[in-house]
Parts: C-alpha cells; sequence; structure tokens
C-alpha cells in the first residue's frame, strides 16, 4: 500500500481575480499558505497566475514560478488545461458560448481554435515536465453531448463516430505526454462527452487503452448524477491520479430531478457546495482511496452557490486535513500474533 494522500491543496481557478491577493501567483500563494493548504493546482488559461508559453519554452520560467511557491509554502500539484482541453472538441452548437475559452483571434474560427487548444494542451506536458510534475487535469470536451437525450432517436454510428473522432483528436495528445512523463487525468463531468463510468470506458476503448489517458475524480459530477461515486473508485482506481475535492447536494422534489428545469443554481434540485455543507460521503471516499494506494494530492475545488470563495476556502483546508488517513503498516491484532511455526500449522489443520 502506498502511502500518504497529500493535501490539503487548492485549484486556484475559482479564486484567481484583479484585487489583491487574488491578483498574482506569489500573492495568492501567500494567502492559500495562510489558510493551511499545502499545495496549488495552477489554472493554465489565467494570465495573471502563469503563463503557459514562457512555461513551455523557459526552464528558467518555471524555476521562478517554483520559487514562487516554495517561498510561499506551498507546491504545485498539477496544472490544469480545463478550458483549453474543451476546445479540443467542440460541437457546432457551443461554438458561440465557447469562443470565449480563447484568444479573440481565434474567435469565429472553429479549426483555428482547436488547433490553439491542442498546442496549449500539448504545452502543458512541456510545462509539467520543467515544473517536475507527472499529472496535468483537463476535459475531453464534447461532440455527442447534445444528442445525450435521445429524442429524435441518434442516427445508429453516430455516438461510435464521435468517440472515434474524440479519440483522433487526443491520442496524438496523449503520444506528446507520453514522450514527456507526463499524465492527463480528464474530470469526469456533464457538458463532456466522457460524464460517467460509461462513457469513460468508451473513451478508453477507442484509445486503445493508452496509459496516459487516467481520471480526475470528482464525486460531486456523480452524485449530482444518482451514481455510486464509492463504487467508482473500485472500478477504475487503477487509472485515478488527481482528487477534486467538491461537495454537492441533490434534492429532488415533485417539480424538479436531474435536468433541474433549467433553474439557477441557487434554485436547482442539483447544486454544487462548500465542503461539508453537502451530501458527499467524504469519509468513505477517503477510506477507499487509501485502500487502494491512492497517494497524490486531495485538491479543494470550490464551487458554492451560497457560501463565499473565502469562507469555503478558509473551512476547507481543515476539513481536508481531518479526512487525510494516516495508513497503518500494522493489522489491529499483530499483538496477539506468534512467530511462524509449519509444524503447529500443520497439527492445527490435521496435515502430517
Amino acid at each position: 500500500m502506498a502511502g500518504l494522500i497529500k493535501g490539503p491543496a487548492l485549484f486556484l481557478a475559482q479564486f484567481a481575480g484583479d484585487d489583491a491577493p487574488f491578483n498574482s501567483l506569489e500573492n495568492i500563494t501567500k494567502w492559500a499558505a495562510g489558510l493551511g493548504y499545502k499545495g496549488v493546482q495552477i489554472p493554465t488559461f489565467d494570465a495573471r497566475l502563469f503563463d503557459l508559453d514562457k512555461a513551455a519554452d523557459s526552464q528558467t520560467y518555471c524555476d521562478e514560478i517554483k520559487g514562487i511557491c516554495a517561498d510561499a509554502g506551498v507546491e504545485i500539484t498539477e496544472l490544469s488545461t480545463h478550458l483549453q482541453g474543451q476546445l479540443v472538441a467542440v460541437n457546432p452548437a457551443y461554438d458561440l458560448a465557447f469562443d470565449a475559452f480563447a484568444p479573440a483571434e481565434v474567435h469565429g474560427k472553429p479549426d483555428a481554435r482547436q488547433a490553439w487548444a491542442v498546442d496549449q494542451v500539448k504545452k502543458a506536458a512541456v510545462a509539467s515536465r520543467r515544473l517536475g510534475l507527472n499529472t496535468t487535469v483537463s476535459f475531453t470536451g464534447s461532440l455527442a453531448f447534445p444528442y445525450l437525450y435521445p429524442w429524435p432517436q441518434r442516427p445508429a454510428g453516430l455516438i461510435e463516430e464521435a468517440f472515434a473522432e474524440l479519440a483522433r483528436r487526443w491520442v496524438p495528445i496523449f503520444d506528446h505526454y507520453e514522450e514527456n512523463g507526463v499524465d492527463i487525468g480528464f474530470e469526469i463531468h456533464p457538458g463532456e462527452d466522457v460524464f460517467d463510468g460509461a462513457s469513460w470506458e468508451m473513451f478508453l476503448d477507442a484509445c486503445k487503452d493508452h496509459t496516459r489517458c487516467r481520471i480526475n475524480y470528482d464525486p460531486s459530477h456523480f452524485l449530482l448524477q444518482g451514481m455510486d461515486y464509492l463504487q467508482f473508485i473500485d472500478i477504475y482506481h487503477e487509472r485515478i491520479c488527481a482528487y477534486h475535492v467538491k461537495d454537492a447536494e441533490f434534492n429532488p422534489d415533485g417539480r424538479q430531478g436531474v435536468y433541474s428545469g433549467y433553474q439557477s443554481w441557487v434554485n436547482r434540485a442539483g447544486r454544487f457546495r462548500s465542503l461539508g455543507d453537502g451530501q458527499v460521503d467524504f469519509s468513505g471516499i477517503f477510506s477507499k482511496l487509501a485502500q487502494y494506494g491512492y497517494d497524490s494530492w486531495a485538491v479543494l475545488e470550490w464551487e458554492c452557490c451560497l457560501k463565499s470563495p473565502e469562507q469555503g476556502a478558509a473551512e476547507g483546508a481543515p476539513f481536508i486535513s481531518r479526512h487525510i488517513i494516516e495508513v497503518t503498516d500494522k493489522a489491529f491484532d499483530d499483538f496477539a500474533g506468534a512467530e511462524t511455526d509449519q509444524a503447529q500449522i500443520k497439527a492445527m489443520l490435521g496435515l502430517k
């Protein structure tokens, strides 16, 4: 069994802003460390905190980034390419909305936007290697999601072709990650074509079980779908390389259920909450991950429909710390054991 789960750590994306202490990597890492965080997950799509193009080209810049984090008292857990990964595959229905994730010069140009996104995700592999990291986190993007609910009936072959195309786009990226010794952990998330275990298996199969294709485990998205998120760990633990600690609640009633009736986040049956305010069984999750030897980071991703980010972050660090299990190397009944005696063993079994 591997060692201790690392943490607490904080995904910085939801906290970055134009005002101090959220406006620079130096300021925000000192703020996070002051709350008790030991690691930070850095969004590569926020220029206030990180310059991905420079990081892919310059070891000096990467050393500076590591130095800023070390001076604050935190480690870098992973680089995030969630927004760029989303743009690797975009159904035309989402073109206008997702242009906001890309530079202005590729707006209205889906092919150019995709090429930019692929280049960005590849640069994150190089930057991770320069930073001494072996994992990134991302999204798969979506071609088939508009056809999630089959009415009218999907034409035969549509889903298969969507996943075949996802593989054609992602496998060359995985090969690039293999060259750099880095994994991609995908956040399995509604809105992506890979949103549950069944769709994950379809994606992995299309990608020929590529070793660099892995999972960023986030139970909040599974709870909101009514999935067994603990059994998910039993099934897929060998592919889990990253962990977003995020809470949620699902309170269906006579008016709405999983789809939540187009309501705002506050009025939805399914809502993201700050740690401890929702329904996710984190004791069960940390136990499962410890059981299977997960020894990477536990990273708070804060998204709450009610509580402020500052309060959520302040409460999140001690919450994660309380749940990290110091894995024992002893059995509870070792005190009653004795030296192995083969003659005694045979006698106890009635053997000669």
